[in-house]
């Protein structure tokens, strides 16, 4: 059972909530600790004074905070707790808004909110079942880990989810980072959306997405442990440079076709849409001209 990280209640107007956060996700990576290499002796680290040189245990550490140069105002995790804040043992509910308004950028890390008890059960299934029945999510805040943060309700399944948001101020504006204005003919732009359509899917097939590192990691593990070759590294195809980008697309459609075992066939290349403009503006010319030669009326 996964366990609880924070404990309190979702404020909905008067309507409250008592509830309980706990993680969505799980660690499935291979982790590794630090060895001498000499004679495989575990590299710990250990937490000394330095005023006193000493290793302290951690009932002997605490907060502070440093407000000017030597000088520390010590903080205890009662001082954290009693903050003069309505979040702080409430999730509060600011607002409702669609979920296409949000910007994905914004949303950080999840958790389950779980009612807290039988006295919890029907005031949870009815903000749940009116997030769903309205197709919004809900924008709230609340108090986690030593700060105030944003949040967005959500539900999955038959769970309300509490997204992290990141506050607005805390989202950098990407317009520095963009590429000097380019045209693209829309022949490329017709391409891509045949490759994106290629590509498809209809959800996250977990025989497609999986994590083949971890994999690898294991592999490695295995072998060294039987005192067996390492698997061979496939040697990675060399990216070569785009000279030609329409005929990238049209090369990666029929591999995407390929692969689906659909039948490949190489789509005739469009004539310029442009064609027909120089044909009128070629007929306006030569009615100018004939125009030009025609004796004016006396």
């Amino acid at each position: 059972m996964p366990r609880t990280i924070w404990s309190g209640a979702i404020s909905f107007g008067l309507v409250t909530v008592p509830c309980h956060i706990q993680s969505t996700t799980e660690d499935r990576s291979i982790h590794f600790h630090q060895y001498h290499l000499e004679d495989m002796g575990r590299i710990r680290y250990r937490k000394v004074c330095e005023l006193e040189d000493r290793e302290v245990s951690d009932a002997e550490i605490g907060k502070g905070y440093e407000y000017a140069k030597g000088q520390v105002v010590p903080i205890r995790d009662e001082d954290l707790e009693n903050l003069p804040l309505p979040t702080a043992k409430a999730i509060e509910i600011l607002g409702f808004l669609p979920w296409e308004s949000i910007d994905p950028i914004q949303i950080g890390e999840g958790y389950y909110l779980a009612p807290d008890g039988q006295v919890a059960a029907k005031p949870y299934t009815l903000l749940r079942q009116a997030l769903d029945r309205a197709e919004r999510v809900g924008i709230a805040k609340y108090a986690l880990r030593g700060r105030e943060r944003l949040g967005l309700l959500r539900v999955r399944d038959e769970a309300i989810v509490l997204h992290v948001m990141r506050w607005p101020d805390e989202i950098r504006d990407p317009s520095e980072l963009l590429p000097p204005p380019v045209d693209v003919p829309e022949e490329e732009i017709e391409s891509a959306l045949a490759l994106m359509e290629m590509m498809s899917r209809d959800d996250l097939d977990a025989t497609a997405f999986h994590d083949e590192y971890t994999e690898a990691i294991a592999q490695v593990i295995e072998a060294k442990r039987e005192d067996r070759p390492l698997p061979q590294t496939p040697e990675p195809e060399e990216p070569g440079q785009v000279l030609d980008l329409m005929a990238a697309l049209t090369e990666s459609v029929e591999k995407a076709r390929a692969s689906r075992g659909e039948e490949t066939q190489k789509p005739e290349r469009a004539e310029p849409k442009k064609a027909p403009a120089r044909k009128q503006r070629a007929k306006k010319t030569a009615a100018r001209k004939t125009a030009a030669r025609q004796p004016r009326s006396a």
